[in-house]
């Protein structure tokens, strides 16, 4: 009997590469290839034309003119950023933003998601799905609803007009104060939900326990809560920071024109200046320095999924 199990597992074998083939494939289609068109790109020279760019490795040209243009190949539009301080500046700026954005997102989400994993189970569903209620609008429509709240005539500036707290309007709109609002707003669930994932797992009786050998609520939480709690710590951070960092529609919208992040400078490049080479250069720049934490939170993910086998 074990043989002809043995016998049937061997025919099915072949066929196993393909679970393994799609993700694969998947990755190559949406990609790693229109990584490469825009990489292709960023080695080309801007023209008047359309598109407004000389292409680089134009295979049309024939094999000859791809190794000739091979040997000509230059990195100009990735020197002319460094060169640039306003590149350079845009991607500190977003590093920056994106930190303290996501360090913002933690100590809120934090609080909000332990509530949640502490509630009586009749009431967390109710309360997951208030969670994700936002992600049933717009992205943009919520993006553009914060300006109304937050312009000087606006819904928060008359409340605090009404209440007595301020004399006159403030400038809260096109400051990098209405970004970081738009930011924690917006990102919030990406937050809570992974937080609330590890939370709703921790065992209530670690903390009966220490508690009955003297620990304070205040160590044990320290000790025992926060611990068990890191890798949805960790997966909330880096799903929050690493779009942040590439953010463009919150800045655009909220943001003034002293608010630089990568993004929109990139799309400055790309459709004001029409400079597709220089744009297609500050996309791959982008994306090699989110590899990093993106690898970070690829390895912690392979740990806890080894960790909860």
């Amino acid at each position: 009997m074990s043989d002809i199990s043995e016998s049937a597992g061997h025919k099915a074998n072949p066929l196993r590469w393909l679970v393994v083939a799609i993700p694969y494939l998947w990755l190559l289609v949406f990609f790693l290839a229109p990584f490469f068109i825009v990489f292709k790109i960023s080695l080309s020279q801007v023209a008047i034309a359309m598109p407004p760019y000389v292409p680089a490795f134009d295979l049309a040209a024939g094999i000859s003119r791809f190794f000739a243009d091979l040997k000509e190949l230059t990195f100009s539009n990735y020197l002319w950023l460094t060169e640039d301080a306003l590149y350079w500046k845009s991607y500190l700026s977003s590093v920056g933003i994106a930190l303290v954005s996501t360090l913002i997102l933690l100590a809120i989400g934090f609080p909000v998601a332990y509530g949640m994993a502490r509630s009586p189970k009749a009431w967390r569903p109710t309360l997951l799905m208030l969670v994700i209620l936002p992600f049933w609008t717009s992205f943009l429509i919520r993006v553009y609803a914060w300006i109304g709240i937050l312009k000087k005539e606006g819904l928060l500036n008359q409340f605090l007009l009404w209440v007595g707290a301020i004399n006159e309007p403030l400038t809260i709109i096109n400051t990098n104060t209405a970004v970081y609002i738009g930011i924690v707003y917006s990102y919030l669930p990406f937050m809570i939900l992974p937080l609330y994932a590890s939370l709703e797992k921790l065992d209530e009786t670690l903390l009966e326990a220490a508690s009955d050998l003297g620990c304070p609520p205040t160590k044990a939480f320290w000790l025992i809560t926060f611990p068990l709690a890191l890798p949805g710590v960790i997966a909330g951070s880096f799903l929050c920071f690493i779009p942040i960092v590439g953010e463009f529609v919150i800045p655009d919208l909220l943001g003034g024109s002293e608010t630089m992040m990568i993004g929109k400078t990139l799309w400055s490049e790309f459709f004001n200046n029409r400079d597709w080479p220089v744009s297609s250069a500050v996309a791959v720049l982008l994306l090699l320095i989110l590899v990093v934490p993106i690898v970070v939170f690829q390895n912690s993910q392979m740990k806890a999924m080894e960790a909860g086998k």
